[in-house]
């Protein structure tokens, strides 16, 4: 729940450098720095013709929740059951059993007449 509320207030901005359609350069936490064909701003004494900046810085900012509200005081009725249910069902998830049953109770163990291991033994002379 803590990370939930962690990125929902969290904000942040991406840096796009774009030269032209191509994506050159991103960064999250940083300004980018570009690909080094920016144009520098020529003088615009006695020349009427400009050249347009091939390259294209874009921010895209996401904003995170300023304010939380909870309203613990105000839980409908169908709230009310879904916990109560929710709860008592994982109580019960958790209980054991009462007694041991156990399936060997009637059953009675044959008799031993004879000591099995020793018929079953053999000795290499």
């Amino acid at each position: 729940m803590a990370f939930v509320v962690l990125f929902s207030t969290m904000s942040f901005t991406l840096n796009m450098h774009y030269c032209g359609d191509t994506l050159v350069e991103t960064a999250m936490f940083r300004k980018v720095e570009g690909c080094g064909m920016e144009m520098e701003k020529p003088s615009a004494e006695g020349c009427s013709i400009a050249k347009m900046n091939c390259c294209n810085d874009e921010q895209l900012v996401v904003d995170g929740q300023d304010e939380l509200q909870l309203q613990v005081d105000k839980i409908s009725f169908e709230q009310q059951v879904f916990i109560a249910s929710f709860v008592y069902t994982y109580i019960n998830l958790f209980e054991g059993l009462d007694n041991n049953v156990s399936s060997f109770e009637e059953y009675e163990p044959p008799l031993v007449i004879k000591d099995i291991f020793k018929i079953d033994e053999t000795y290499l002379i």
